[in-house]
């Protein structure tokens, strides 16, 4: 088992760093996470994001960019993941509208295509988070979470693999994680149950569905860099569950190390 990086994809506490965006991050160091995933910098300039970064001893992974600034903004996205000292440029979502049809996918295959190459021009990776509907359709016979995949270079577009959606599809994350290795430096280390209209509730790590061990060593041996813990709409106050998540991770993964 190698030693991976812990971080958190700081979306899970959105509404506490609407509130108090420093003092969020703050508790996250003191919790003891090692990185963090943005999903927008609450309008902290770069170099002051870097410098409370390095205060709190805070590795910045990366961040969730969405097409629309892909399409409008990559320069000043890509300037701001630089000088924190990111190396990570993902897309964590495609509007229902943008993913219409097949053509539709392609068009956003050509896209991240293009932001991949640019951004590995200039030092960064780009890669694409999922969700379920990237399993509920299929180009040439593929589903479109591979056929993306298969559309585009690895050195372009690598794998952030969400395993909870990966599940929650109905496809085996323990299928998928090697099927990518390699190509997936990143991985949302999640967990979830179903509740009685067969919706997605998220859950701290160890009180769900998802095969968590089994995940991690599969991680380790496909050469994931950084496990991202996730929760989108927690149960308990967001701060308290991404604390249980982390002790979880301490007692069945970073004890051996």
């Amino acid at each position: 088992m190698r030693r991976m990086g812990i971080g958190l994809q700081l979306y899970t506490l959105r509404n506490e760093l609407a509130q108090d965006f420093k003092g969020t991050l703050r508790k996250v160091a003191e919790l003891g996470y090692e990185g963090v995933e943005f999903a927008g910098y609450g309008g902290i300039p770069a170099d002051e994001m870097k410098s409370l970064l390095q205060e709190l001893g805070l590795k910045a992974i990366g961040s969730h960019v969405g097409p629309a600034a892909l399409r409008g903004s990559l320069q000043q996205e890509i300037d701001y993941l630089k000088t924190i000292g990111a190396q990570y440029l993902i897309c964590p979502h495609v509007a229902a509208e943008e993913r219409a049809d097949e053509e539709s996918w392609k068009r956003l295959f050509s896209l991240f295509e293009e932001v991949g190459a640019e951004a590995r021009e200039q030092g960064l990776v780009f890669g694409y988070h999922n969700h379920a509907f990237e399993f509920e359709s299929r180009i040439g016979g593929e589903f479109v979470y591979d056929a993306l995949y298969a559309s585009t270079k690895p050195e372009s577009v690598q794998v952030e693999m969400d395993v909870c959606w990966v599940q929650f599809a109905g496809q085996d994350p323990l299928a998928y994680i090697p099927k990518y290795a390699g190509r997936l430096p990143l991985l949302h280390l999640k967990d979830f149950s179903k509740d009685e209209e067969g919706k997605m509730k998220t859950l701290e790590l160890g009180q769900g569905v998802v095969n968590l061990p089994a995940v991690i060593q599969a991680s380790s041996d496909a050469g994931v860099q950084w496990l991202i813990v996730e929760q989108d709409h927690c149960q308990n106050p967001p701060l308290e569950s991404v604390a249980s998540s982390l002790n979880w991770l301490k007692q069945h993964y970073l004890n051996q190390f």
